[in-house]
C-alpha cells in the first residue's frame, strides 16, 4: 500500500470527501429512518460484520468509505422529521464544513506557536459571547470596562466540563468548604463535580414543579454553613424550564452567595429577541454554562464557560517551558494555558465563529424561534388529545414533555426491530412519560406526503 497522502491540500481531499458524502447517503438509505432497527445488540452484530478486523495485517484501501457506511447505517439522526427525544442537535452544514477546515489545519491551543491565527480567533469569539451573556453589566460599566475588567469566555467540550469548571473557580476563590447548593432539576454533573473536587456534600433543594423555589433556596441557605455556591438552571434536560432567575439572584445578594447559571440547553435564548426576556438575571451570575451543541446547531463539542470576573482565571494559571516559556511570555506571546484545564485543544471555535458570522443574531434568533414555536405547537397538540396532558406549559427552552396515559413510555421501533412491551394483565397500557426535543428548525416533511399538506393535524 503506497504512502497514504497528507491532509494538506485539496487534490488529497477531493476524492475522499466525495467517498465519505457517497457512504452517509448509502449508509442514510440502509438505515432507512431516524433509528437503526434492532436494540444494541442487532447494531454492533451488523456493525462489527460491516467492520471486521479494525487492525488487519494488512491495510484496505476501501476502508473509509465502508467505515462511514456501516456508521451511518447504524446511526441516530436528530435532523429525521420522525426523530425525537434526542439530546444532541443536527448540525448547520455550514459548521460541519468549517469544522473539516479546523481538521486538515490541526492548530493545537496550547500555545501560541502551534494556533498563531486559531488563538486570536478564540478570543474574539469568547469575548463576543461573554459579551452577549453579561451585555447589561457590560453596557452598565460604559467607558470603564476595559479589556482586563471585562467579562470572559472559555472554550470547554460542554455543558459537563464548563460546570466543573465553575464549580473549581469558585472552590479556588471561597475555598474548600465551599458549599453547593441546587435544585433536584440540575443536571447530574454538578453533584458529580463537587464529589471530584472534594467539596462537602451538595444541598439539594426539592423542585416539586420542576424549578426551584425561591423561599425554598432561602432557607437552604440559611441553614448551611457558609461559602455558598448556587447552581440554578437555564433550561432542564427532561421539560426545557428555566428557573426564576431574577428572584434567585437576588436571594444570593442578600446571602452573599456565589452564583453559577447552567444554560447549557437555554442559553440559545440569548439571540432571540422574543425569547431573551426569559434569562434575565442571568447577567447577574458569577459564571455561566453555554452549550452551542444544543440549541447552537453545532457538531460536538462546542461548549463555553462565561465568567463575569476574569481574574477568577488566573486559578486556572500553569507554567510548562515547553509552552509558555517565561522569555516567550515577555516577548509578547499569548499564554493559552490559563484557558482550559486541558493541555492540546483542537479549535472548535472555529465552527462557531464560522456559524456566527454566516447567521448573525437575526438568523440565530430566527432558528430558536422556530425551535420553541415547533415545542409550543406539540404542547398544544398533546393538551388537546384526550389521553395526555403536557408538563411544560408553555415549553420554555426547546423540551417538552408530557404525561401520556394508558401508553408505555417507549421510542418508536422501526418495522424490522422488535414490538415496544405488551400491554399489563389488565390489558392496558401502564402509564408512563413521552419526551420530545424540539432542535430541527426546517419544516419537517413525512414520508410520502408532499410539504404543502403538512398543517396543525401533522406534526413533526
Amino acid at each position: 500500500m503506497p504512502t497514504p497522502p497528507l491532509a494538506s491540500g485539496p487534490d488529497a481531499l477531493h476524492p475522499l470527501l466525495t467517498e465519505v458524502l457517497e457512504a452517509l447517503g448509502e449508509g442514510a438509505r440502509a438505515r432507512g429512518g431516524p433509528l437503526p432497527g434492532g436494540g444494541p445488540e442487532a447494531v454492533a452484530t451488523r456493525l462489527r460484520a460491516a467492520v471486521g478486523d479494525v487492525l488487519p495485517d494488512e491495510g484496505d484501501p476501501e476502508a473509509l468509505g465502508q467505515v462511514v457506511r456501516a456508521l451511518a447505517t447504524g446511526s441516530a439522526d436528530p435532523a429525521d422529521p420522525l426523530c425525537a427525544a434526542h439530546l444532541h442537535c443536527p448540525p448547520l452544514a455550514v459548521a460541519a464544513a468549517a469544522d473539516l477546515a479546523a481538521s486538515v489545519l490541526n492548530p493545537s491551543l496550547d500555545s501560541w506557536d502551534q494556533a498563531p491565527a486559531a488563538s486570536e480567533l478564540e478570543e474574539l469569539v469568547t469575548r463576543a459571547l461573554a459579551n452577549e451573556v453579561y451585555g447589561d453589566a457590560v453596557r452598565g460599566a460604559g467607558n470603564c470596562a476595559t479589556r482586563h475588567e471585562a467579562p470572559a469566555a472559555l472554550v470547554t467540550t460542554g455543558g459537563t466540563e464548563s460546570n466543573q469548571l465553575a464549580l473549581l473557580l469558585a472552590r479556588e476563590t471561597l475555598g474548600p468548604t465551599t458549599h453547593l447548593i441546587c435544585g433536584a432539576n440540575a443536571h447530574h454533573s454538578l453533584p458529580r463535580s463537587a464529589w471530584l473536587l472534594g467539596l462537602p456534600a451538595p444541598v439539594i433543594v426539592p423542585t416539586p414543579t420542576g424549578t426551584i423555589d425561591p423561599a425554598a433556596l432561602d432557607a437552604a441557605l440559611t441553614e448551611t454553613p457558609e461559602p455558598h455556591l448556587v447552581a440554578a438552571t437555564a433550561g432542564t434536560t427532561d421539560a426545557g424550564l428555566i428557573d426564576p432567575l431574577p428572584e434567585i439572584a437576588a436571594v444570593c445578594t442578600t446571602h452573599g452567595a456565589r452564583l453559577h447559571i447552567d444554560a447549557a440547553y437555554g442559553g440559545g435564548l440569548l439571540f432571540s429577541n422574543q425569547h431573551h426576556p426569559k434569562l434575565t438575571g442571568m447577567s447577574v451570575a458569577d459564571t455561566v454554562t453555554l452549550d452551542l451543541h444544543k440549541l447552537g446547531w453545532q457538531p460536538v463539542a462546542a461548549g463555553l464557560l462565561a465568567v463575569k470576573a476574569p481574574q477568577d482565571l488566573a486559578a486556572l494559571h500553569q507554567r510548562a517551558d515547553y509552552l509558555n516559556a517565561d522569555d516567550d511570555t515577555e516577548a509578547g506571546l499569548p499564554d493559552l494555558l490559563g484557558r482550559s484545564l486541558r493541555t492540546s485543544r483542537r479549535p472548535d471555535v472555529l465552527k462557531i465563529a464560522v456559524t456566527l458570522k454566516t447567521l448573525g443574531r437575526t438568523g440565530l434568533g430566527a432558528l430558536v424561534d422556530q425551535v420553541c414555536d415547533r415545542a409550543r405547537e406539540f404542547a398544544d397538540l398533546l393538551d388537546a388529545h384526550p389521553a395526555s396532558s403536557s408538563t411544560t406549559a408553555p415549553p420554555s427552552a426547546r423540551s417538552c414533555s408530557a404525561r401520556a396515559r394508558d401508553r408505555r413510555r417507549h421510542r418508536r421501533h422501526p418495522p424490522h426491530s422488535s414490538p415496544p412491551a405488551a400491554p399489563s394483565s389488565a390489558g392496558r397500557m401502564e402509564a408512563g412519560w413521552l419526551k420530545a426535543t424540539s432542535s430541527t428548525p426546517h419544516p419537517a416533511r413525512r414520508p410520502g406526503r408532499p410539504p404543502e399538506t403538512r398543517g396543525r393535524n401533522h406534526p413533526r
